[in-house]
């Protein structure tokens, strides 16, 4: 037995001053009593008891000898050894996305249910035993390594979450085999919800159960006009099922259209939801049937294209064929006011400047993309400069550009080449780099590229009321394509899976890109890139808050559970530790500190009830 705190033995001091004071304390007290048989008759009844009043006072002096004692002993914290009771443990627990299924009746998650079970085989082990916990999902962490306190390796216990991706169980076996190889009387268990058919030197404790889950996937849509059809597939994993699934529009809380389908277990059965709407901003489609698991019971799809990003300003004093077209080929609020009510309104993702008086008190947006149609004169950071206006004798044709660069093709895709005549154009020269589009004897008419804030250009050099481009089907394409320009996708797609890494393309003159989690977590993109990557590791909706010039906008993206977790009974090849387990542990240790208080509480109680028996023989 050793001592935490030695010193607290001197404590002990004190029992010889016990003895000490119980020898020289009087033991009786004189005083003057009338002298009459009565009293003598009671004084010899008081004789008859004093052997009893002595003995209560020696009992009472062994019961102080003793609390003195086991004081000192409390505060020097004895710990005594228990000789080859200590083990070493190696807890893996599986933080998969299928331990977030219900267990025990839906009241707690298997992911809680396994950290139970570890808490309990933490407090059945002897002290002095060691604890190392893995958690394992897509990723392997140690979360503590070869710890001793208990108190303290289940707070970190406590703390710890499980993800939404796949386990990598191999992993976590090689942490697991490297404790192994360097104790081989160690003991791994495995808390999961998966069945393994080969086990060795893994002790696996299965908190699964067969419960009822639900899970869709694979949405698509179509929309045409007022038309939108959803569609996509119902998966019943552990049963036939009648399954109703809903479709919400822009996060009502009723559904717009719902429908029943019969699901055969693990056989996906296809759905189709129709409804009618003009706009929309998310598509979500859930099981309406309560299951083991929410998670994988929704799909959401949100339309980049209604977000506050396409916003168009459009500064005209005859808008109708730019906002016929805008609003055609924009799911987005347009705004438009005249030449002369223009100043300086921001916010905006799109301003397009037809026939607008250029002078000192124009003041060029910085937060978004710009068009400038006819315009009169040079316009200050714009990238290139007004050289006069040119009135042809005739109506001209314009030439298509024939170069092969990519950026050049992406603007001209899906354009018929169709004769587009003009006979009045704004004569401009570069400064800057630009793509031409169209041109007129080799003057650029049509040109796209960057100014000097770093926001994207387009410039149509003419009076498109003055040509007959905007009769054309070359006119609907070509607006579709400097759309798509001026609104570069800012992400590849809107729908991912658990594991898979998102990329957000940078658009020009970025301050900051914010990404939130759907649990909260907050973090920050590379702007100083052109793209940077987000890993999708929660189910949920991720919000995208990019900044441009002070101006935020943001959009979302959805991130849905790997179809992997969604089985609740899974099965897997192996789990095995090479090489031979041993017994025997090392010493372990118990601290009897709680035990010492109890007794001292007892002594404390019985040495008053001494007390007071003996008051009560001295009335």
């Amino acid at each position: 037995m050793t001592f935490l705190y030695p010193l607290g033995l001197l404590g002990l001091i004190g029992i010889p001053i016990l003895i000490l004071i119980y020898i020289i304390k009087s033991k009786y007290t004189e005083q003057t009593i009338a002298s009459t048989y009565l009293w003598e008759l009671s004084e010899r009844f008081l004789k008859r008891k004093k052997r009893v009043s002595r003995l209560t006072g020696i009992i009472s002096l062994i019961l102080q000898i003793l609390a003195v004692t086991i004081i000192s002993l409390a505060i020097a914290h004895p710990i005594i050894t228990v000789p080859g009771s200590a083990q070493e443990y190696t807890f893996i627990l599986d933080a998969s996305g299928s331990m977030h299924m219900d267990a025990e009746g839906g009241k707690i998650s298997r992911f809680q249910k396994a950290k139970d079970a570890i808490e309990d085989r933490i407090n059945e082990a002897v002290d002095g035993s060691t604890y190392t916990l893995v958690s394992v999902g897509d990723t392997t962490t140690v979360v503590f390594e070869k710890l001793d306190d208990k108190d303290q390796a289940k707070l970190l216990l406590d703390e710890v979450k499980a993800d939404y991706n796949s386990l990598k169980i191999t992993n976590a076996i090689g942490v697991a085999q490297g404790y192994f190889q360097k104790n081989p009387a160690a003991k791994t268990i495995l808390f999961t919800d998966a069945t393994f058919k080969t086990v060795s030197n893994v002790e696996v404790v299965n908190v699964g159960s067969t419960v009822e889950n639900y899970g869709v996937s694979g949405v698509t849509f179509t929309h045409e006009g007022l038309d939108l059809n959803v569609y996509g597939m119902l998966t019943s994993y552990e049963s036939d099922k009648e399954l109703t699934v809903g479709l919400f529009l822009d996060g009502a809380e009723e559904a717009a259209v719902t429908q029943t389908v019969n699901v055969a277990k693990g056989e996906p059965a296809a759905f189709e939801l129709a409804t009618k709407t003009e706009t929309y901003a998310s598509i979500e489609v859930r099981i309406l049937d309560e299951d083991a698991l929410d998670l994988d019971n929704r799909y959401i799809i949100h339309d980049v294209k209604s977000e506050n990003s396409y916003n168009t300003l459009i500064v005209s004093d005859r808008p109708f064929f730019l906002r016929s077209i805008i609003r055609a080929m924009l799911n987005a609020n347009i705004d438009v006011v005249s030449t002369s009510e223009y100043t300086g309104q921001g916010g905006y993702g799109l301003y397009i400047f037809d026939s607008i008086s250029v002078d000192k008190t124009f003041q060029m947006p910085t937060d978004g993309t710009v068009w400038f149609i006819n315009m009169d004169g040079s316009i200050e950071g714009a990238g290139f400069t007004v050289q006069g206006d040119m009135v042809l004798n005739r109506a001209e044709k314009l030439e298509l550009s024939n170069s092969t660069s990519t950026s050049t093709q992406k603007l001209l895709e899906g354009m018929k080449g169709q004769d587009i005549y003009i006979q009045r154009y704004v004569k401009c020269g570069f400064y800057r780099n630009f793509t031409t589009l169209l041109s007129y004897k080799g003057s650029p008419i049509v040109f796209a590229g960057t100014n000097e804030y770093g926001t994207r250009e387009v410039v149509l050099a003419f009076d498109l009321h003055q040509s007959n481009l905007p009769l054309l089907l070359d006119f609907a394409v070509l607006m579709r394509n400097l759309i798509n320009y001026s609104f570069p996708d800012m992400v590849d797609k809107t729908n991912y899976e658990c594991g898979e890494d998102a990329t957000v393309n940078m658009i020009a003159n970025c301050d900051s890109v914010r990404v939130e989690s759907p649990s909260g977590e907050i973090n920050y993109l590379n702007t100083s890139a052109a793209t940077d990557t987000i890993a999708m590791n929660e189910v949920g909706v991720y919000t995208i808050t990019m900044t441009v010039a002070g101006t935020s906008r943001t959009f979302y993206i959805w991130s849905s559970l790997n179809e992997a977790e969604r089985v609740p009974a899974q099965t897997a090849d192996s789990i095995v530790l090479q090489g031979q387990a041993t017994d025997g542990g090392f010493d372990g240790k118990y601290d009897p500190l709680t035990v010492m208080f109890i007794v001292l509480a007892v002594i404390f109680l019985a040495d008053w009830m001494v007390y007071c028996y003996e008051k009560y023989q001295l009335r």
